[in-house]
C-alpha cells in the first residue's frame, strides 16, 4: 500500500510537472521554470512593472514588484530581477529606494493620468523586497543588491514596527494608518514570514529581528484559537487579541498566505512545529472538503465558497509538511485542471501557484536560517 501511494504520488507529480527535484544541489542538472516564464510574459511588461490585469485594470503594487522580484531570483533570472527592481525603485520610490520605503499602489488616477495612488507603504512587500535583495547580493555577489537590503530592512524596522505592551516590538502593516486613536492596533498575520525575520535576524544582528520573530509567532497563534488564521486581527493593550472590526474574523485572501510561509519553514526551525500544530484544522478541512474555502469564519470554523487554483498552491506546503500527501496529491491535481496561467489575469492566484508549486516542485527552500536555497545552484549540464 505504502508502495503504491509513493508511486501515485510519483507519477502525479510527473504529469504536472511537480516531480521533486534532486536534493544535492551541487549535481543536480540547472532546471528552467515554465511556470516562471509564462508569470513574466503574462504579468511583466518591458519595463519591470508587475501588472495587475483584474480590477482595477493596471493596478501595480508594491507587493506584486516584491514577489516578481523573489521569483526572478529562484529561476536565476538576473536581468529581469534588475528591470524589476529599476522600475521599482523610479516609480514606488521618487527613484532613490535609499531614502525611502516604496509607495504600495500604483495606476490610473481619476485625471487619467499614471503614478503613485497611494504614499503608504506595505510592510509584506518592504520585507520581501529587502529580502529579494539581500539574498541576491549574496547568491549572486552584487554588494549594491546587499547594501540596499540592509537600508530597506532597517528603514522597515524603524517605521514599520511599534513596540507594544504585553506583546513587545510588533510588524504593524505600514508605517501609517493602523495604529487607532483608541489604542488599538490593526495587525496581518500573512504579513510577517518567519524566514525573513530570521534572516535578518542573521544578516543584521538586532534584538529587534529577533523579537520581531517571537511576536509574529505569537500574532500568527494567538489570532487562530481554532486553528484558521483571520485576514486582520487587533490587539489592544490590556484586552488582548479581538477580532477586526472592519473583516471580522474572516480568514481568506489575506490569510492564505500564513499556511503557505509556515509550510515553507525550514523542518529544524523551532517555530514550525508550533505553526505545524496550531494550523493543523485548517489542512485537515482542505483534505475533508477536497478544496480550500474562499473564507473562514474563524471564530467558529464555518466555511463558505471554494478558494481558487492559488489557495490549493498555498496549501500545498503545510499539507506535504503535515505528510496529507493524499490532499496534497488532490490540490496538484485542481491546480493542473484549472485554466492554463497564460489564460488567466488573476495575478494574485498565479503568485500563489509559484510560492506554493514552485516549493513542492523542490525549486527553493529555506535554510533555518531563512537562507535562500535555490535550485540553480546546480552543475550546468
Amino acid at each position: 500500500m505504502m508502495l503504491r501511494a509513493h508511486l501515485h504520488r510519483a507519477a502525479v507529480a510527473c504529469i504536472f510537472g511537480l516531480a521533486t527535484l534532486p536534493a544535492a544541489a551541487d549535481t543536480a542538472p540547472c532546471q528552467p521554470w515554465p511556470a516562471w516564464n509564462a508569470f513574466r510574459t503574462h504579468f511583466i511588461n518591458e519595463a519591470g512593472r508587475v501588472i495587475d490585469p483584474s480590477a482595477p485594470p493596471g493596478l501595480t503594487t508594491s507587493e506584486g514588484q516584491a514577489y516578481s522580484m523573489f521569483f526572478a531570483l529562484v529561476a536565476g533570472d538576473q536581468d529581469n530581477f534588475a528591470r524589476i527592481l529599476r522600475w521599482t525603485e523610479d516609480n514606488l520610490a521618487d527613484g532613490d529606494l535609499t531614502a525611502r520605503l516604496p509607495a504600495w499602489q500604483w495606476g490610473r488616477r481619476p485625471d487619467g493620468s499614471w503614478g503613485v495612488l497611494d504614499e503608504n507603504a506595505a510592510a509584506d512587500a518592504d520585507l520581501w523586497i529587502a529580502y529579494a535583495l539581500g539574498e541576491a547580493g549574496r547568491l549572486w555577489n552584487e554588494p549594491r543588491y546587499a547594501a540596499l537590503s540592509r537600508l530597506l530592512a532597517e528603514r522597515a524596522l524603524r517605521e514599520e514596527t511599534l513596540d507594544l505592551a504585553g506583546l513587545g516590538r510588533t510588524l504593524l502593516s505600514g508605517p501609517s494608518g493602523f495604529v487607532q486613536a483608541s489604542g488599538q492596533v490593526r495587525l496581518n498575520p500573512s504579513y510577517a514570514p518567519l524566514q525573513i525575520m530570521r534572516r535578518f535576524a542573521t544578516l543584521y544582528p538586532q534584538r529587534a529581528w529577533t523579537q520581531l520573530a517571537a511576536t509574529s509567532l505569537e500574532v500568527i497563534v494567538r489570532a487562530a484559537p481554532r486553528g484558521f488564521a483571520p485576514d486582520w486581527v487587533r490587539y489592544r493593550v490590556g484586552a488582548g487579541f479581538q477580532a477586526d472590526t472592519e473583516t471580522g474574523a474572516a480568514g481568506g485572501f489575506n490569510a492564505i498566505r500564513v499556511y503557505l510561509w509556515a509550510g515553507m519553514l525550514a523542518e529544524d526551525d523551532p517555530a514550525r512545529a508550533v505553526l505545524l500544530r496550531t494550523l493543523r484544522p485548517a489542512a485537515q478541512a482542505v483534505a475533508m472538503r477536497g478544496t480550500p474555502p474562499l473564507s473562514v469564519a474563524t471564530r467558529d470554523g464555518k466555511m463558505t465558497g471554494t478558494g481558487p487554483a492559488g489557495f490549493s498552491a498555498a496549501m500545498l506546503p503545510m499539507l506535504s509538511a503535515l505528510r496529507m500527501h493524499d490532499a496534497a496529491d488532490a490540490q496538484r491535481l485542481r491546480i493542473e485542471a484549472r485554466a492554463p496561467l497564460a489564460q488567466s489575469d488573476n495575478y494574485y492566484d498565479q503568485a500563489l501557484v509559484l510560492f506554493g508549486a514552485g516549493f513542492a516542485e523542490g525549486r527553493y527552500r529555506f535554510a533555518r536560517n531563512g537562507a535562500l536555497v535555490p535550485t540553480w545552484t546546480c552543475a550546468a549540464h
